[in-house]
């Protein structure tokens, strides 16, 4: 047993966190590309480099889905519901010094 849970258990709900992971990541990356565009994401990212503890959430799935569902409030609280455009939420996530 592993946590609680026989190993069958455990490993369907690995699984099934890997699959939301890329999921809820990629749908997430579309949707910012069709509100941006993918040419001026290009064009306005900024210098920020992947954190290093970012390699852990490889191996636990639930925490990236997390990072992204975390990252879509940021956007809708934060952002939208302010009146600010998907372009400031992408400038904000790639910039290595926060200004806004």
């Amino acid at each position: 047993m592993i946590a609680g849970m026989y190993e069958q258990d455990f490993i369907a709900i690995v699984l099934f966190g890997i699959i939301l992971n890329f999921l809820f990541s990629f749908l997430f990356g579309w949707y910012l590309s069709l509100n941006i565009g993918v040419q001026e994401m290009m064009l306005s990212k900024g210098d920020k480099q992947q954190p290093s503890w970012m390699v852990l959430t490889l191996l636990i799935p639930f925490v990236k889905m997390g990072i992204t569902l975390y990252r879509v409030t940021i956007l809708q609280l934060y952002f939208l519901n302010q009146g600010r455009s998907h372009k400031d939420f992408w400038i904000y996530l790639t910039e290595e010094s926060n200004t806004h």
